[in-house]
């Protein structure tokens, strides 16, 4: 879980993000990965910080493997914006950047393996958005008929995840646009 203490009750199960390294107090995660998504997580002990990079005026880019051969046209969907839902109610995305990735990325690894070939055909694409909404990207492909099944963040700003192993923390001394 991408948070460092545990304020919920019904998730005593689920191992979070200050088990796995002695930050220092105040820690506190910018954005957030669903328990589904992996990826990049940037730290910080600075709210002001923690605001800015969560705001739109930086690029979050995402890898994104989809439930069959995605096509242009959906791509194309994806990058003038579509309707989801927020908090109950319509809402109609901003335009982002997306293309079909030909080769899966071979930094991704195998680490979280969704499914067989057996069944059905799976595509990646590349998805870089500057807003934020909840499970925005999984309900923005689903809207475009093409549910997310595996969803890892590998870019905010400048800042890559190329080059970290899965649990690998490193420090960054100062944040790039």
């Amino acid at each position: 879980m991408s948070q460092l203490i545990n304020n919920q009750e019904r998730r005593k199960n689920k191992r979070l993000l200050g088990e796995l390294f002695d930050f220092p107090p105040g820690t506190m995660s910018i954005g957030r990965l669903d328990e589904k998504s992996e990826g990049l997580l940037l730290l910080t002990t600075n709210g002001k910080v923690s605001k800015l990079i969560s705001s739109n005026k930086f690029e979050k880019e995402y890898y994104v493997q989809v439930d069959g051969v995605i096509d242009q046209t959906a791509v194309d969907r994806l990058k003038v914006g579509v309707k989801i839902t927020v908090k109950k109610e319509p809402y109609v995305t901003t335009p982002c950047e997306a293309r079909i990735l030909k080769e899966i990325p071979s930094f991704l690894g195998e680490s979280n393996h969704v499914r067989d070939d057996r069944h059905g055909p799976t595509s990646w694409i590349s998805v870089t958005l500057t807003e934020g909404k909840f499970r925005q990207v999984r309900k923005m492909t689903a809207a475009v008929g093409f549910p997310t099944l595996r969803l890892v963040r590998i870019r905010i700003g400048s800042t890559w995840l190329k080059g970290l192993q899965v649990g690998e923390v490193k420090e960054v001394d100062q944040f790039k646009l």
